[in-house]
């Protein structure tokens, strides 16, 4: 059942077929559910490959949601989201067409089973952190803004693209 309208923020990526246009078409379809709107979007960033090193780079981006869906609804949504784009969960880190993650869902702390909230490996992973931070500089992340914590971690081989923040609006 939907309640008040959430602050989400998502982190979206991929590195097979045509990433961008795979991010287009899911951030269009969250956006088109009825209790989802896409708030903004950072720009896309070009990123290394993490945890398995010998795929291709990533396409990623940060989105921010208002929500009124329930943290396992919208779990939900983004799961169905991706099987619609025809994602196959093969193996871990591994290449992949499109994948969304919930990172930040307001202020809550969620450890139930298939969700942590806020995302267990945000605070590790640049290719997250660099979008988020281009999106929402200040945004509090255990006691820290989020651009101090992309501060103290590497970034090498991140490049923002000039996708500018509508690429996703076709």
């Amino acid at each position: 059942m939907p309640g008040r309208n959430s602050r989400v923020f998502l982190s979206l990526g991929g590195n097979l077929g045509d990433p961008e246009k795979a991010m287009a078409a899911a951030l269009g379809m969250l956006d088109a559910h009825p209790h989802v709107r896409v708030s903004a979007v950072s720009s896309l960033y070009r990123t290394p490959p993490w945890g398995k090193l010998d795929q291709p780079h990533f396409l990623n981006a940060a989105v921010e949601l208002s929500t009124s869906l329930q943290p396992h609804q919208l779990l939900e949504l983004c799961l169905e989201t991706e099987r619609r784009l025809k994602r196959v969960r093969e193996e871990r880190w591994g290449p992949r067409l499109i994948d969304i993650d919930i990172l930040i869902f307001d202020d809550r702390i969620i450890h139930e089973t298939g969700l942590e909230v806020p995302h267990p490996r945000l605070l590790e992973r640049a290719f997250v952190l660099a979008p988020l931070a281009e999106l929402a500089p200040g945004l509090d992340i255990g006691g820290r803004p989020v651009e101090k914590r992309v501060a103290a971690v590497d970034t090498g081989g991140i490049e923002r693209l000039a996708s500018g923040r509508d690429w996703w609006r076709g």
